[in-house]
């Protein structure tokens, strides 16, 4: 009996202790408050939204990068709803008259990435001339039967979610099939979906035999994160009668089991995702994507939150108090790039070659967490 008595009393022990360790979200107003102080630092340093970006060469703002900064901003709009947020992403898109990088004709997602923020201003005030452009562009890229454009994964966030809003804009299911075939084609022609490890291969560059320095494949974070918020993004434009609804959700619960168990202790995930001495070491926005993914999971219901609790917790502390200087710069973000290697030294106080393009990560990830916290 004193022996049982005794037992009892260790594992009630090991619990509280486990209980008292284990990490808890901040408050909906410190989630909030990580995320005004991150978004004024860029807000600050850009107050003319439309003023070219200059890094090794000059380029107009409406780029990729400062498309995937205005999705983050537009998310946490529709969290935190200030006027001079929507302000500061409407005078963006009217410095470049609404129109697209390399103009109509590109086929580029990266080009087409700004338009998912101008429907969204065009969701808001119905105004014509905000989805004109991306709307052509579109349509001409759908004329013909070509459907390889996506030969890096990156693109399919910076488009996907476009055709995405205009299957609901527009009611014409063309979209959702043309979106359809091109990501199939993505991941099966073009063969950069591993399903044994529920992971994607940057481009054709990382197919096999290419390995990493350890041997295995090499599963750049950045990447899988892109693909993730491609999929999540869809998944919560979409209705779930669309007809390809099933398989996007199948390749992210794929994807959210293989990310999960390679979580850092720290809470981070590293640059390459299989060989953690590949330049490992703490990175703001493959963690952001992968935190953004599980939130969105657990909070519309896909995700168990017992399972995936801990580890967005960890993921959002570990962003909010470790990469968030008191200034609102970010650290620990990896420069643009295709793989572990590139964008280095990543480190609390290196500056990548553009800052925007992680801000943007980092808000999409607080306006899911920001649901989670009580």
């Amino acid at each position: 009996m004193r022996i049982k008595t005794l037992l009892s009393l260790i594992s009630l022990f090991i619990l509280s202790a486990s209980i008292t360790t284990a990490q808890q979200l901040p408050s909906k107003q410190e989630i909030v408050d990580k995320m005004e102080l991150a978004n004024a630092h860029l807000m600050n340093k850009w107050p003319d939204p439309g003023v070219n970006v200059i890094t090794n060469k000059e380029r107009t703002s409406n780029l990729w990068t400062r498309a995937v900064y205005y999705e983050g901003l537009m998310a946490f709009y529709s969290i935190k709803p200030d006027p001079a947020y929507l302000q500061y992403a409407i005078e963006w898109g009217e410095a470049h008259r609404w129109g697209l990088r390399d103009g109509l004709k590109t086929r580029n997602a990266d080009n087409q990435c700004a338009g998912q923020t101008y429907i969204d201003l065009y969701n808001i005030e119905q105004k014509p001339e905000r989805i004109n452009d991306i709307r052509t562009s579109i349509n001409l890229m759908m004329e013909g039967d070509k459907i390889d454009d996506w030969d890096w994964i990156d693109a399919l966030q910076m488009a996907m979610p476009v055709f995405a809003k205009l299957v609901v804009l527009t009611e014409d299911s063309k979209y959702s099939e043309r979106m359809y075939e091109m990501y199939m084609d993505t991941k099966v022609t073009q063969g950069l979906y591993n399903k044994k490890d529920g992971l994607w291969w940057r481009d054709a560059d990382f197919l096999p035999p290419y390995t990493e320095p350890n041997g295995e494949d090499c599963y750049w974070s950045r990447g899988n994160g892109w693909v993730v918020a491609a999929l999540v993004r869809v998944m919560d434009i979409l209705p779930e009668s669309d007809p390809h609804y099933k398989e996007y959700l199948k390749t992210y619960k794929e994807m959210m089991k293989a990310v999960l168990p390679i979580q850092r202790e720290d809470g981070f995930w590293n640059a390459s995702l299989h060989d953690p001495n590949n330049y490992g070491g703490k990175e703001t926005t493959g963690t952001s994507l992968f935190v953004y993914g599980m939130a969105w999971g657990v909070n519309n219901g896909i995700l168990k939150a017992k399972k995936y609790m801990p580890a967005i917790t960890k993921g959002w502390n570990a962003l909010s108090t470790e990469s968030v200087h008191d200034s609102g710069f970010l650290g620990y973000v990896q420069g643009t790039g295709k793989e572990p290697k590139d964008g280095q030294p990543v480190s609390y106080t290196s500056k990548p070659d553009f800052e925007d393009y992680g801000l943007g990560c980092f808000l999409l990830a607080g306006s899911e967490v920001y649901k989670l916290s009580k």
